[in-house]
């Protein structure tokens, strides 16, 4: 892994430079304001500095690429409010001032590891680094077990540090390490991104209880109240008349337009009828993974769209459902159409190892994550440095 700092005025400016020296696969690690140094600093502005990684295979291929490459049209993404370039397809890592990058983590650990130094016995006394290099590796592996992060998992990223680092790497070096492969586990956060022509079709499907309707009601707001976009309301979700009720409700304070659809034809209209719109957000009835007809159903509904127009799925689920469970819900889903995700109730639970676990069984994208009932607000933006740090034991930004 390759990691260099660039700087600019501002962080798109020192984000555009290490691109276009290193490629747009790099891995936005940190960003950071810095003072100038010299005589009269104090009277220059502050600059802004990232730190980003690079995988070696990724440079190489970049080697032989960039001589052939020509200028591409970057599409946009709408991210929480404001429109920016997309982030690297691989996420954030960062160098050995971890202590002060993760706030309390590195007191956190140290205090656990002093603990288990005490109560460890020592029939054979090895040389004191590789003798904490061996406690603090297994500190971080009962941490990722203790926030229900899989087993496997956990060992998957103990073997890859301990590969990368060897038996004589300090606590630091190992923090670092693991951290990086997380973050990198969890890859790009991806959101809702506008269709090049004609509105973008947003289906949002999952199993019944996990809050998808609210979901949809706390997205389209931002998009037609603050970010002034056209959005119309659909719902194929004629089992539930509470939900029905519910998004109508949402549709009418949004002043937007709502249209119950009971068969793909009745879609097909529809879509007909909002061509001038920008976004089409589309309720699905919520099933149990064992229900083959309303999958059918489903696959119906997006069969018809992806003709008409551009579409993306989000799957919605409850970061407090049983891991096993989620895994059935994605497997059942993975059968219809590619997905992105969406986890709810991140405020009803004390571990989000689910999260990790279901983005690498699955290999779809993380999307948003939801933490209460409030609409528009109560969601967010998939943060994968803020959700690596608490797996890792740290505290929540906002704590």
């Amino acid at each position: 892994m390759i990691i260099k700092k660039f700087q600019g005025k501002t962080e798109e400016e020192a984000v555009k430079a290490a691109k276009k020296e290193m490629g747009e696969n790099v891995v936005i690690m940190n960003v950071k304001n810095v003072k100038k140094k010299g005589l009269f600093s104090f009277l220059k502005p502050q600059i802004v500095e990232v730190t980003v990684a690079l995988e070696e295979n990724d440079r190489e291929s970049r080697k032989q690429t960039v001589a052939k490459e020509e200028p591409k049209k970057v599409d946009l993404v709408i991210h929480n409010d404001i429109i920016k370039e997309p982030e690297a397809k691989e996420s954030v890592a960062f160098e050995a001032e971890i202590g002060k990058r993760l706030d309390s983590l590195q007191s956190y650990l140290e205090q656990r590891l002093q603990l288990n130094e005490e109560e460890r016995i020592e029939e054979e006394k090895e040389p004191e680094v590789e003798s904490e290099t061996m406690v603090f590796q297994k500190l971080l592996y009962n941490t990722m077990i203790n926030n229900e992060v899989d087993e496997k998992y956990a060992n998957e990223i103990i073997d890859e540090i301990e590969k990368i680092n060897g038996q004589n790497a300090t606590i630091d070096q190992l923090l670092e390490s693991v951290y990086q492969r997380m973050v990198l586990k969890f890859g790009q956060t991806e959101s809702i991104t506008p269709a090049t022509e004609g509105p973008k079709i947003i289906f949002f499907v999952g199993p019944t209880g996990v809050g998808k309707t609210t979901t949809i009601a706390k997205i389209a707001s931002r998009f037609s109240l603050e970010l002034r976009k056209k959005v119309a309301l659909l719902t194929s979700d004629t089992y539930r008349i509470a939900a029905v009720e519910q998004l109508r409700t949402y549709a009418n304070i949004m002043e937007v337009p709502f249209q119950v659809i009971y068969a793909p034809e009745e879609l097909q209209e529809a879509i007909k009828n909002f061509n001038k719109f920008d976004y089409i957000f589309v309720d699905t009835a919520g099933h149990s993974p064992q229900n083959e007809s309303q999958k059918e159903d489903i696959a119906a509904f997006i069969c018809v769209a992806k003709e008409m127009a551009e579409i993306e799925v989000f799957l919605v689920m409850s970061a407090t459902t049983k891991y096993r469970d989620l895994i059935a819900i994605a497997d059942a889903y993975t059968k219809v159409t590619k997905y992105k995700l969406i986890f709810t109730k991140l405020d009803e639970t004390s571990t989000l190892g689910n999260l990790l676990n279901v983005k690498l069984y699955s290999k779809a994208p993380m999307s948003y994550v939801t933490y209460g009932q409030n609409v528009p607000d109560d969601i967010d933006y998939f943060s994968v440095q803020s959700t690596v740090k608490q797996l890792l034991g740290g505290k929540k930004e906002d704590e």
